[in-house]
């Protein structure tokens, strides 16, 4: 049994993470000491994490808030809680604090040990009129409630957040959800700065396509009272009205009371610590988002007001006083937000930091699958690593909408290790399809930087594309035809990575090939495949997504012949009202399209409204509603298209869809179809809704993508969209991809013709009714090719024929229609396949042999077809 000879008197100053677990952790430590808690509001220990989600209605329980009250510690804990009294001054020679309470006058009060746990407090800048009664912050509890009650006395239509840290950003998704008409004004060119610009951008436009109008690099400089409301004057000149305000621009350390107490203090009034906690001044700890600390990587001081090592720090100091040796070994910044339905995290430090401290390293962006591509609901991940050139982790950022906590998480469990991206690679992590793959996402990272630090492959970012010497040096696109039609970035070469060793020769060998594809898998394949041929090569790290994400204009598909070629729709979740007023707008839309966080989308939704408005006016109201989840590329068009057939001038469609890749697919199948894509938008969990409109007549757009009189189009617009494709192989998997395509092309409006030759007949051929006369050359290529399409083998990994149904099952369990139900909705929308003549009579395949609806033509009946198309594909 303990025996505590000495009764200590130990005050705590100050709540809610750090000031709270230090009592409750002190009490099961020592239950003999006086333990007395100071705090300046009414409540010890509440969520202030979770105080913007009372705004949303998230937490529709006030109550919730609060994680232990007076009375509980009191009873439990036996401590002595007293709130509403504030600290105001601290004589460390004297050993007693002096209070201001509410209830008991200023009085002093003597200690044996100090804890120090006051909080940070928000910025208020200098501005005018920022005393103005509709202008809040976000601290605590009171704060939070008169919120609340401003929301809910009145009208209130609009909200002006000013701030983009996290505060800002929750804070603006919950009024958003609570019914305002929300605009963020951040002084920044980005969101949330502990994010790298091309995570950060991510998230802006997840708030963007949810009704968050978004200003950034602009500051403001006056408040001003209006007839109802406030108005918000920028430094640009340009003036906002609205009928609430939060400030949420920073934060500082409370600690204005420590003035003349001899405590050491850094330069922004945080209290500095040792490993211990310990102040410069005996007796006296701290802990929470008042003090500096150490960072864990760089070990140099840092502030970051987090929860997590608040509650941590609380719990070491009441160790220490509890005769337990515990130090604080640094923080290294792990955090996590939710926008909406996607989730942002980081752990250690960014690329600003690491430009700051001049800190050699490098980085790379990988985009896998949240878990099994093939289980359904998969959503796609951003992950960007940073990592010296030796190996060792210094950073993780993460984007998307499931996993995202689980990866971050294990990367800072490796840093909090010493890790090195070569762990990564080696950690053996859950997997089933529902929750991960069997290579995780956090592996594929390891990989992507091992194949860096080996040398295995250079890379260069987005941000050196502007830089990229033409003369010395080529831009290849290794992605297929039809992506890079739909859209490149500027300057680039199409040559696909499987046409790439036939077309090795078209590439200088003196210039350096810049390689790039949708996410940087197949564009490290393509820079293997130089690299080996004596090319030099760089590979795009992250892809075209995160170039098209970080400059949405610049990769657009000229000409721009509809609205939908424009797309990033803000769409409105709520009921309709009036937006932020501007009273003197001063920038130009095309001066704010500059700004690559700036949507795009104004122009579309303008055009979407005369769309909508210019409809037959026997038009239904409610669309028609396709829910296409579950189903993968390129099961969503095609259901699109059949629908749209179904439908009447005029007509709209909302589909649903979860396939990731159909939020680019619609619009390029809109714009190729020339049917108006009204909205688009991702909500919870990454579905997609997009609503379209029938229509018989192209729309086009002109230069201010307003619409355009048809005959103001060149004639050359006007000619079908036509694609042509050669079969030459019997492999399964080639005859897959060849009718994906062709189903792909066919739904979204084209001409598709498909020419079948050699090995590619046996494709089209089915088991013979009676036996068919053959001689004997004829016999022997009938026995050597496929009897039929279920008997086709897989160009790799056939394992005498455990592949193909292996394939068939994946696709079957992914819901990724077969060869044979491919063929059967490529007849269904019109699909020309036709059989060479000439390879038919070489082989001794009989027309009774093939399928239904096949033609049999020869060279020039495809020659004919090729004329006329605009895409030429050969598999």
């Amino acid at each position: 049994m303990e025996n505590k000879t000495q009764k200590r008197k130990v005050l705590i100053v100050g709540g809610v993470a750090g000031g709270a677990s230090a009592a409750a952790r002190l009490r099961r430590l020592d239950e003999h000491a006086e333990i007395i808690m100071l705090e300046k509001g009414p409540y010890i220990s509440f969520a202030n994490c979770g105080l913007p989600y009372y705004i949303g209605g998230a937490i529709a329980d006030r109550e919730r808030l609060l994680v232990q009250t007076p009375s509980g510690m009191a009873d439990r804990f036996g401590i002595d809680v007293r709130t509403d009294s504030e600290v105001i001054s601290v004589d460390p020679e004297r050993k007693i604090v002096q209070i201001n309470s509410i209830e008991r006058g200023e009085y002093s009060e003597s200690y044996d040990e100090l804890i120090l746990s006051p909080g940070a407090k928000p910025v208020i800048p200098a501005i005018p009129g920022v005393d103005h009664p509709l202008i809040h912050t976000v601290r605590n509890i009171p704060d939070i409630d008169r919120i609340k009650k401003q929301i809910n006395s009145s009208n209130k239509q609009s909200s002006i957040v000013i701030g983009g840290g996290f505060i800002g950003v929750e804070m603006a998704e919950n009024l958003r959800e609570a019914g305002l008409d929300v605009t963020l004004i951040e002084g920044n060119p980005q969101l949330l700065t502990p994010f790298d610009p091309e995570i950060a951008a991510s998230l802006a436009q997840e708030m963007q396509q949810h009704g968050v109008q978004l200003l950034f690099s602009q500051r403001v400089i006056a408040f001003r009272e209006a007839a109802q409301g406030i108005i918000v004057q920028l430094g640009s000149g340009q003036e906002l009205q609205t009928d609430l305000v939060i400030l949420a621009v920073g934060v500082v350390p409370d600690t204005g009371f420590l003035a003349d107490s001899g405590i050491e203090l850094g330069t922004r009034g945080h209290i500095i610590v040792n490993n211990k906690l310990e102040t410069s001044v005996p007796h006296i700890h701290a802990a929470g988002d008042a003090i500096e600390v150490q960072d864990y990587i760089h070990q140099l001081p840092v502030s970051i007001p987090l929860a997590g090592p608040a509650n941590k720090q609380g719990r070491i100091i009441a160790d220490r006083l509890g005769g337990l040796d515990s130090t604080y070994k640094g923080t290294q910044g792990t955090s996590i937000i939710k926008v909406f339905g996607l989730t942002g995290a980081t752990t250690g430090s960014n690329e600003k930091t690491l430009q700051r401290l001049g800190v050699p390293y490098q980085t790379t962006i990988v985009h896998p699958s949240s878990h099994a591509s093939y289980y359904p609901g998969a959503t796609a991940l951003t992950i960007k690593l940073l990592f010296t050139p030796e190996g060792r982790i210094l950073g993780a950022q993460a984007v998307g909408y499931e996993g995202v906590d689980k990866r971050i998480d294990d990367i800072a469990v490796v840093i909090r290790l010493s890790g090195t991206i070569h762990d990564l690679t080696e950690l053996e992590l859950s997997y089933a399809p529902p929750y991960s793959s069997a290579k995780d996402p956090v592996n594929m990272a390891g990989y992507a930087a091992q194949n860096i630090i080996n040398g295995h492959v250079q890379t260069f970012t987005y941000g050196d594309i502007a830089s990229i010497d033409t003369g010395q040096s080529l831009l290849v696109d290794v992605r297929t035809s039809i992506e890079h039609q739909n859209g490149h970035i500027p300057g680039s070469i199409s040559v696909p990575v499987d046409e790439l060793r036939a077309r090795i020769g078209e590439l200088d060998i003196s210039r350096e090939i810049w390689v790039y594809c949708q996410v940087g898998l197949r564009g490290y394949t393509a820079a293997r495949i130089l690299a080996q041929h004596g090319y030099r090569v760089k590979n795009l790290s992250g892809g075209y997504k995160t170039y098209k994400l970080m400059y949405p204009a610049a990769t657009l598909s000229p000409p721009a012949q509809s609205s939908q070629d424009h797309l990033s729709v803000p769409v409105d979740h709520h009921s309709s009202k009036p937006k932020t007023a501007v009273v003197q707008p001063s920038a130009s839309t095309a001066e704010l399209s500059v700004n690559p966080y700036q949507s795009v989308g104004e122009p579309v939704a303008a055009t979407a409204a005369a769309l909508h408005s210019t409809g037959d006016a026997n038009t239904p109201s409610a669309p028609i509603e396709l829910d296409v989840c579950g189903l993968s590329c390129p099961g969503p068009l095609i259901q699109v298209k059949q629908q749209m057939d179904t439908l009447q001038n005029g007509q709209s469609l909302r589909v649903t869809a979860s396939d990731p890749g159909f939020y680019e697919d619609i619009q390029a199948w809109a714009s190729m179809s020339h049917q108006p894509l009204l909205e688009i938008s991702r909500g919870h969990g990454g579905t997609i809704t997009a609503l379209l409109r029938k229509s018989e007549q192209p729309v086009f757009t002109d230069q201010d993508h307003h619409p355009a009189p048809r005959n103001t189009l060149s004639a050359e617009t006007s000619s079908p969209a036509a694609s042509t494709m050669v079969v030459f192989s019997g492999d399964l998997d080639k005859a897959i991809a060849s009718f994906i395509i062709a189903t792909g092309a066919a739904a979204s409006g084209r001409k598709v013709t498909m020419f079948f030759t050699f090995w590619g007949l046996s494709v089209l051929r089915k088991p013979p009714a009676a036996p068919v006369s053959k001689n004997l050359i004829s016999r022997m290529f009938g026995t050597m090719m496929p009897g039929s399409s279920r008997q086709l083998r897989l160009s790799r990994m056939n394992m005498l024929g455990m592949g193909p149904r292996m394939i068939r099952g994946i696709m079957q369990h992914k819901n990724v229609p077969s060869l044979e139900e491919l063929i059967q909705t490529a007849t269904s929308l019109d699909v020309e396949m036709v059989a060479c003549q000439m390879s038919m009579d070489v082989m001794g395949i009989q027309h009774e042999e093939l399928i239904d609806n096949v033609k049999i033509g020869g060279v020039g009946y495809y020659l004919g077809q090729a004329d006329q198309a605009s895409h030429n594909l050969f598999i």
